[in-house]
């Protein structure tokens, strides 16, 4: 039993990570793999910069979070400055000149706000290091990655705790491919140094959820397309911990929507892709991801299992 489920993950990771097809298992991928990672970690650094100079202490406590809370984040800001550092010195090591930091927007306007945005960054950045994992193919930056992820997950349960959500609402992580991370991280980035050496990664176009979150299994959600949707039968794939879930969309007006699956918790992607296969690649995914917060349902156990 237990070889089996390994074999369902492997291929479940595999297809995940297969919507990045730039990045094909090579000799000389690590440095790729770094250089994205430090982009990613270049933007949480700023992003929690940002926060911890616009709001104080008391700001955070004037919009009911707890002073332990607040230390937290100067936990949280510290790690990722430190990964940043970490990663820069991995790279230059390796004879790599590391990735500058870009210039971003962050959406932010309020504690509350800020801390709802970085309990989804938080978890997009543990799929991005989950996905790539496979890819990597020195076992000491595998070691360090898996490491980073370790500390990314932790924060985001303890932002998903801050916010009212649910921290362990999925028995396993989400691995993301990374054209679907860059598509997400994107959206933030306002420009980049022309000196930074270019990522073989992409952007999909967008899509966007049309209703507050979070949302539950079962229901029905609506999603609008940055683009045109094709007259054939579009379908809306859910990925959810190790769980890829097509379901056939209902279009209207440029709008698709589809019922969330029983599967779907926590942070669950969304994408519209051409076919139901399950396969997550470039020429399937037409629009994508949308991110949504999925409340789990009341936990079960059976006591009989020893």
């Amino acid at each position: 039993m237990i070889k089996a489920i390994v074999s369902l993950a492997s291929l479940l990771l595999a297809s995940t990570v297969s919507a990045a097809p730039a990045l094909q298992k090579r000799d000389d991928i690590d440095p790729d793999i770094l250089q994205f990672a430090l982009t990613l970690e270049h933007l949480e650094n700023a992003f929690y910069k940002q926060a911890v100079s616009t709001w104080s202490e008391d700001d955070f406590i004037k919009a009911n979070f707890t002073a332990d809370f607040y230390s937290q984040l100067k936990y949280i800001t510290h790690d990722e400055e430190t990964h940043v550092v970490f990663l820069e010195k991995a790279l230059q090591a390796a004879g790599v000149t590391p990735v500058a930091a870009c210039t971003y927007k962050f959406p932010n306007t309020n504690p509350q706000e800020f801390v709802a945005l970085a309990a989804t960054v938080e978890g997009v950045g543990a799929s991005a290091y989950l996905g790539a994992a496979p890819l990597v193919t020195s076992k000491t930056y595998l070691t360090a990655a898996a490491s980073i992820l370790v500390t990314e997950a932790i924060h985001q349960s303890a932002l998903r705790n801050a916010a009212g959500e649910v921290p362990m609402a999925n028995p396993f992580g989400t691995p993301l491919g990374i054209n679907a991370v860059y598509s997400i991280a994107s959206a933030f980035i306002e420009s980049c140094p022309s000196s930074n050496a270019p990522l073989p990664v992409k952007a999909y176009p967008g899509l966007t959820v049309t209703q507050g979150m979070p949302v539950a299994e079962n229901i029905s959600v609506s999603f609008s397309v940055a683009g045109q949707l094709p007259s054939s039968q579009s379908y809306v794939t859910f990925v959810s911990g190790l769980d890829i879930l097509p379901v056939e969309g209902t279009v209207s007006d440029n709008m698709i929507s589809a019922q969330i699956p029983a599967q779907a918790r926590g942070q669950t992607y969304a994408f519209v892709t051409c076919d139901n296969s399950g396969n997550l690649t470039d020429s399937s995914i037409l629009f994508g991801p949308a991110i949504l917060q999925v409340t789990p349902p009341s936990p079960t156990f059976d006591l009989s299992i020893k």
